[in-house]
């Protein structure tokens, strides 16, 4: 079973599209199995994270804005791959930093996630994006 979800940015930050996927899983009534998601862009990654706090993806985007600033910073002067703006290869260098694709086990049609964990698509341009992220669900046989 195969769909991808299409998810509007606005820019940098974290996107959870948890409850897409889980409604996705319950009306194909699935039970057991493995859910794969993968991202089909580079400049963008997947993560499971905190969805309690927001304060979480606040400092998590900060973070990465600090190790990997624009290419018009002084540190990344070195940097070749410019002609796309300031934040286009610090957006590369983050996807590859970070996981784009995800494997979720599923039992009895649910994630198994824990309490506070969601799933996010984290944007690393600064301009609006549609992304893609492909979905693959694999029934455990009985």
């Amino acid at each position: 079973m195969q769909t991808v979800f299409s998810l509007k940015t606005e820019g940098q930050g974290l996107y959870e599209f948890t409850h897409s996927i889980s409604s996705w899983l319950n009306e194909a009534a699935v039970e057991d199995g493995l859910l794969t998601l993968f991202v089909r862009h580079t400049s963008c990654s997947l993560l499971i994270q905190e969805n309690a706090d927001p304060d979480v993806q606040v400092d998590l985007k900060a973070f990465f804005e600090r190790l990997v600033p624009p290419s018009d910073h002084p540190s990344m002067s070195y940097l070749v791959h410019t002609y796309e703006g300031p934040d286009d290869m610090p957006a590369h260098i983050k996807a590859a930093m970070m996981p784009v694709s995800l494997s979720i086990p599923v039992a009895q049609g649910r994630m198994m996630l824990g309490t506070w964990q969601g799933i996010y698509l984290f944007e690393h341009r600064t301009r609006a994006h549609r992304r893609q992220v492909a979905a693959h669900f694999l029934a455990t046989s009985a």
